[in-house]
């Protein structure tokens, strides 16, 4: 699937539940589910910076495709990184770099988080396209 088509999928799965105490559990539903990081990479270097919780990414390059790993130890930014890890995880780079992240206002996801959440998922989606970055590099 390409990053536009789970994101249109995610609009229609949020768009399924009534008020917003519902789609905080979806989302915590979807931290627990989150396929976990290997414990080696959960050290400071890959914490990211801006987030009141701890969340630690991992990204590796298979088959010229990036796959993330994430968890926190917080459990709506845990569901938070699983949203984006879903949308960017074994896509190519360059689609991780160009993707429109309007998605996350059609959900209505950042007017209904705190400052501090809000500006951690800024960080999340900014850590997210570098590691795109960083990999888009080593493609020849």
């Amino acid at each position: 699937m390409t990053i536009e088509e789970i994101q249109n999928e995610i609009i229609d799965e949020f768009s399924m539940f009534e008020d917003w105490e519902e789609r905080y559990q979806y989302m915590i539903d979807l931290g627990k589910d989150l396929p976990l990081i290997d414990e080696q990479y959960k050290t400071d270097s890959n914490i990211i910076k801006g987030c009141q919780s701890k969340v630690w990414v991992h990204a590796e390059m298979q088959d010229d495709k990036v796959e993330f790993t994430a968890d926190s130890d917080a459990i709506i930014t845990k569901g938070i990184i699983a949203i984006l890890i879903r949308v960017f995880s074994n896509q190519h780079p360059k689609d991780i770099i160009d993707a429109d992240m309007s998605f996350i206002d059609k959900i209505g996801l950042k007017e209904h988080l705190s400052p501090t959440r809000a500006n951690g998922l800024v960080s999340m989606i900014k850590q997210l396209k570098m590691y795109a970055i960083a990999y888009q590099t080593q493609i020849k």
